[in-house]
């Protein structure tokens, strides 16, 4: 096992092969991402957009263009876009019909890259899905590594790895749906009001197997 703590000035720190998922609350419908809604997705723009989504909640095409650096007619073409696949929903009873606020549809979305294998058409997209997935998931290590935190948060998460295991493929899937349910256990319920100490956490999973290298 390697546990990396969080350096001295930053406190400690979904899904790709196998099932990918978003994680959501377990009374929220599991939407299974097929190869049309995901060629509607792969693509590095519309996948900041509804990773900011996700994560800040409700936002304008203007709002999001500041923050990406993108014209807000090019937000606003990938945000139609991302309603039309149902990733996204206009916010109803805010804004204008100038400026629609566009929240994330709840939920859980599963990705299985098996069911893709016999879908050429669908291959290109995949690929696009996962290396922006996994590009995000670098990017979110990397901001929450150079931001300044206060004392209470400094080692407060970790960076870790573990590399000693030796486990068949069934093995491997009751690890991650123990770790899951771990994950689930500490999800507030919808409408829980969160305290005042309290700060958004990301929890990153990556399990995965390797093939030995050696001489054998």
């Amino acid at each position: 096992m390697a546990d990396t703590p969080a350096p001295a000035s930053a406190p400690g720190p979904a899904s790709a092969p196998g099932p990918a998922s978003t994680p959501g609350p377990a009374d929220k419908p599991v939407r299974r991402i097929d190869a049309r809604s995901l060629r509607g997705l792969a693509h590095p723009l519309r996948m900041q957009i509804l990773e900011l989504l996700n994560l800040d909640g409700p936002a304008t095409a203007t709002g999001l263009s500041e923050r990406l650096g993108e014209k807000t007619g090019t937000v606003s073409w990938h945000l139609r876009h991302l309603a039309e696949h149902g990733f996204i929903e206009e916010e109803t009873g805010r804004g204008t019909k100038r400026e629609r606020w566009w929240r994330v549809v709840q939920g859980t979305r599963v990705l299985n890259t098996g069911e893709f294998s016999d879908v050429p058409e669908a291959r290109g997209a995949l690929s696009v899905y996962l290396h922006e997935l996994v590009q995000q998931y670098y990017n979110r290590v990397i901001d929450y590594l150079n931001d300044d935190w206060p004392e209470e948060w400094r080692g407060a998460g970790t960076l870790s790895d573990w590399s000693d295991l030796r486990l068949t493929a069934d093995q491997l899937e009751a690890l991650n749906a123990e770790l899951r349910a771990v994950v689930a256990r500490h999800t507030p319920a919808p409408g829980t009001e969160p305290g005042p100490d309290t700060l958004p956490v990301i929890v990153q999973l990556q399990s995965f197997p390797r093939r030995p290298r050696g001489d054998a």
